[in-house]
């Protein structure tokens, strides 16, 4: 199978490295950046290149581009795949990419199914790319009801083939929410906490949780510019509602209230342990 990979960032080259090496599939990449494809072609992540991002002949389109630059690719290109090729993105929002292009790959006799590989770390770009990065890992789909499940499937192998154990199926709107949670959030807390002005004298100072909490800030500001925008309805909910439990714990601690301030901790802590609790994989 021929495997098309657009954009060959930290994600995407992950994935051609994974599919190079881990499968028996031809990986045929693209990248606008012609150092990034010529560092691609001699660490052998492809096997060959798109002529001008032309995905034709693909049986299988990976996009890692920015969420708009998903939806402008697959609308430039919609007349160039392959007709039953199945197209992914791997954009961290779902709403805006799986909503724009729906008719057009209905139109144009391809399919497409929304993808968001649960893995990365705190850099970006090709030079950061690894073929590893999704063992372990989840993968959540967000097909369009009425998907053929057989094609889902199709797609769920291959991901598992390149490292993921387990998918998450959901909807677009579900996915948005729970990753507004789950990730938006604690890279907007990370970004502010790393602002104040005691930070630059951590040092001495500091253990595990200063560097848990300020990991994340060292993100891609122009990439989750756009994701924290297109999610603005779910991200600000989170925000608001993170304000407002902040608030309490800073009410009870200025009037020093010990009894209210250990059962609010009593409830965290519980709530935590029952995170533990929960197998991430059966």
């Amino acid at each position: 199978m021929k495997v098309g990979v657009v954009g060959l960032g930290l994600i995407g080259g992950s994935m051609a490295k994974a599919i190079h090496k881990k499968t028996e599939h031809t990986v045929v990449g693209w990248d606008v950046s012609e150092t990034v494809r010529l560092s691609a072609k001699l660490l052998e992540a492809v096997d060959e290149f798109m002529i001008d991002g032309n995905p034709k002949d693909c049986d299988m389109v990976l996009i890692a581009l920015y969420p708009h630059d998903t939806v402008e690719y697959i609308k430039r290109h919609a007349a160039d795949f392959k007709k039953g090729a199945i197209v992914a993105d791997c954009t961290g929002i779902k709403r805006i990419v799986c909503q724009g292009v729906q008719e057009v790959a209905a139109q144009n006799g391809f399919l497409f199914i929304g993808a968001h590989p649960m893995a990365g770390i705190e850099r970006s770009g090709f030079n950061y790319s690894n073929e590893r990065i999704f063992e372990g890992a989840t993968m959540i789909l967000t097909p369009y009801q009425g998907t053929d499940i057989a094609q889902v499937n199709e797609l769920v192998a291959f991901f598992k083939s390149i490292g993921f154990v387990r998918m998450q199926i959901t909807t677009d709107a579900e996915h948005d929410q729970m990753i507004a949670y789950t990730s938006q959030l604690a890279h907007v807390v990370s970004s502010a906490y790393i602002k104040s002005e005691l930070s630059p004298k951590f040092k001495g100072f500091s253990a595990g949780s200063f560097h848990d909490m300020t990991r994340v800030a060292k993100l891609n500001e122009t990439m989750w510019t756009e994701l924290f925008l297109e999610n603005a309805d779910f991200l600000a909910d989170e925000i608001d509602e993170l304000v407002e439990r902040l608030r309490a714990y800073s009410h009870v601690i200025r009037i020093k209230d010990a009894n209210t301030l250990q059962a609010m901790l009593r409830e965290g802590k519980e709530k935590r342990l029952a995170v533990d609790a929960v197998k991430e994989f059966d």
